[in-house]
Parts: C-alpha cells; structure tokens; sequence
C-alpha cells in the first residue's frame, strides 16, 4: 500500500460550506461550542462535538453522546448538506491568516506506514483522549477530524499542487476566525498518480497535530482487520511542507512561586540566568532566550550557550526551561499532571500571561521562542518524545471541510 492515496471525500454542498466548516474539536470546550453552535444547525460541531445538543449535564464520553453524533452525521447525508464524491480525490487545501499562507494536501495516509514510523511521532497520547476518538470513529464509521502532517521539502510535489490550483477554487470561505479556507478538487487520473508517486519517494512525513486522532485510527484499523485495500486501513489527514507550517509560542503559568518570596525567587534565578529588567513584554528571539513576568515587571532571562545540551529534546526552549527553572526552583518535575502549572497558546498574546498575573492567577508567567519545525522533525527522527505543550500550530484545520467515510 502506498503512503498516501485519495479517496471519496464526504463534503458540505457547495453552498453549504460557511455554515459547516468549524473549529476542530479538541479546541473547544463543550460551552464553547454549545455557544459557537447556537442558531447554526448545519455546524459541524453538531457531529464533532455532539453534547451540545443533549442536556448540559450530560457527560460528553457518555454512549448517547457518540450515538447522537452518528445520528447527526446520517441526517446531514439525508438532507443533501453533506455530499460524498462520485470517486477518489485529492483536495489541495490552502490555508490564509493574515500574510500567512500554506497549501497542502488533503488525502488518507498509511496506517502501515504509521506503525512503521515512517509517519513519525514526537508526542505521547493520553487513553483518555484515545478512547475518545476510537469511540467516535467506530459510532459515526467515519474520521471527521484530519490529522496535520508535515512533508520534508519536495520542490517536485509543491510544483504539482501549484499546477493543480491554478484555477478558481473549488471552495472559497473565511470563518469566523478569519482564517480563508479554500480547496481545491483534484480529479485528474495523471495528477493524482504524480502526486502518489512524488510522496511514495519520500522518506517520511511527520505528525504535527493528532497523535490522538492517528493512534485511535490505527486501532481501529487492527480491531476491524480485512483486507490490505480495507478503507480504515488509512486515516484522513492533511499535509503540508514543512517550510509553510506556522508555530507559535506555547507559554507557561505558574500559579505560586514553592514557597518563595518574589525577591529570593528572582535572586535564584539570577544565579542561573542572565536576567535583564525591560520595560516591555519579551517575545524571545533565540534559544536559551526567555520572557518572565513577575510582580508587574518584565525580564530577559538568558541561558549561557555553553548550558545548552546538543540533544534534539534537551535542546528545546520547553525542556531548557523545565530542566533549569521550573522542576529545580519551583518543584514541578510533572507539568502533565502538576495542577500549579498551566499553558497559554502564542494566539492569545503575551497580554493574556500579564492578565493572568495580574488578577492573581498565575505568580508568575514565561514566554518562550517557538519550537522550530526542524527541532520537531529531529526529535521524531531520533524516535523520542517532546515534552508535553511544545508546540501550537496556526492557523487551525477546519473540522467538516473533508471528512473520510470508512464505507
């Protein structure tokens, strides 16, 4: 089996596309999308987040929870508001922030070539996430939510989709985001070989977003069994080169300072950092370079160079400040499980750490450089794990553009 192959997308009608296209589930909480959700009944959080049509109080792992999810998708099928194509595609996916601008390639990639690691991991799962999406898929026999993976450069298969999409979209909306999303059907028997081809040649892909999605893929796949050419032996991603994908800080709260008074805590950092008072937040520019905010004052804090471990995880910005402040000075050696420890994604604002400090949430917050995609492809080369909350990817996939139906 090859890497990559197309298949039959599920879509919205083309004049359904605004009002189905949604955030990706894991992004939003069950209040969140109960009020995304209101007065828009073609949403396709009423699939991927299906509590909100159920009681408040209803437990969202809860059997009616998937239950209503596959009701919800077979209505929309019914009604004509989701439409599956006549034969395999490729769709070319582009996807607009402001200047930013990155075009991939929807398609169902290898569970073997998974399992094999040649699409490589840099995460952990949690079961409790895992479970989640296993449940899901098996009820609505379907993978609505794509997994995001990264090609390493291939000026050959970037060539191809530019050719493809030289033309009019096929699909063309802007969410309420703002972000544009626009796809592109790839139909064309001839461009739909050279795009197999050009990715078989490849020697690996890597997860960027959706181990969770990819692991319950996979187990489904060894539950089900069948046949080599079986539908859910592939899962629904989409892949972009590595060079468009946009990381953005992934920043760091903690909610006391171990028993410490802001002034020792300060001093003690200062044995270990170059630290810098500044007037204005710090969006750090290097590695070993971070902010910190702590009793209304920015500072600079600098790693000497020659602390710096060559190793692809030690290196990190997260484990440099994990392994030389926050386990040593503020005793937190868990972050996955330590409750005085939070994460504030980059899209909030540096504004958002100083809000959280300043009304008593937080004593204290750090800004960090963002993970390169270079660092993330040589941790998974090197088949280890990043630490929890090392990267957030922007702008996000829409849930319900494509989705891949297992029948």
């Amino acid at each position: 089996m090859s890497l990559i192959k197309p298949f039959r997308g599920l879509r919205p009608a083309l004049d359904k596309s605004a009002d189905v296209i949604a955030p990706p589930y894991d992004v939003l909480n069950s209040e969140e999308a109960r009020e995304r959700a209101a007065d828009k009944p073609l949403s396709f959080l009423h699939i991927s987040k299906p509590e909100i049509d159920l009681p408040e109080d209803t437990d969202p792992h809860s059997d009616v929870v998937y239950s209503r999810a596959a009701q919800n998708l077979r209505e929309m099928i019914a009604a004509g508001v989701l439409v599956q194509d006549d034969k395999p595609c490729y769709y070319a996916y582009r996807m607009v922030m402001g200047v930013h601008v990155q075009m991939g390639l929807v398609v169902a990639a290898s569970v073997a070539d998974y399992e094999s690691n040649r699409i490589r991991k840099h995460e952990f799962t949690r079961p409790v996430k895992e479970d989640d999406r296993v449940r899901q898929i098996d009820a609505v026999n379907a993978q609505t939510g794509p997994v995001l993976l990264a090609y390493p450069e291939a000026l050959n298969i970037d060539d191809i989709i530019d050719v493809a999409t030289a033309r009019v979209p096929d699909v063309d909306v802007t969410a309420d985001d703002h972000v544009r999303h626009s796809l592109w059907i790839i139909d064309d028997k001839k461009t739909i070989n050279k795009l197999t081809s050009a990715f078989e040649k490849l020697p690996a892909l890597y997860i960027a977003d959706g181990h969770h999605r990819s692991a319950a893929a996979a187990r489904i796949c060894n539950e089900r069994g069948g046949s080599e050419d079986a539908l859910h032996r592939s899962f629904l991603s989409v892949i972009y080169p590595h060079h468009e994908m946009k990381i953005l800080d992934y920043n760091r709260i903690v909610r006391n300072l171990n028993g410490q008074t802001s002034e020792d805590f300060l001093a003690t950092v200062g044995k270990i950092f170059k630290v810098e008072s500044v007037e204005t937040a710090v969006a750090p520019l290097n590695q070993g370079e971070f902010g910190m905010y702590l009793e209304e004052q920015w500072y600079r804090l600098r790693l000497p160079s020659e602390n710096i471990p060559n190793d692809p995880v030690a290196s990190l910005d997260v484990s440099l400040l994990a392994d030389f402040l926050i386990e040593p000075l503020l005793g937190i050696s868990d972050p996955r499980t330590d409750s005085r420890i939070d994460f504030v994604g980059g899209i909030r604002g540096l504004e958002e750490l100083e809000d959280l400090v300043d009304d008593g949430k937080a004593a204290v917050a750090f800004s960090l450089f963002p993970t390169r995609m270079d660092a993330l492809m040589a941790v998974a080369d090197a088949d280890e794990v990043m630490p929890p909350k090392s990267t957030w990817f922007e702008p996000k996939l829409a849930d319900g553009l494509v989705s891949y139906m297992l029948e």
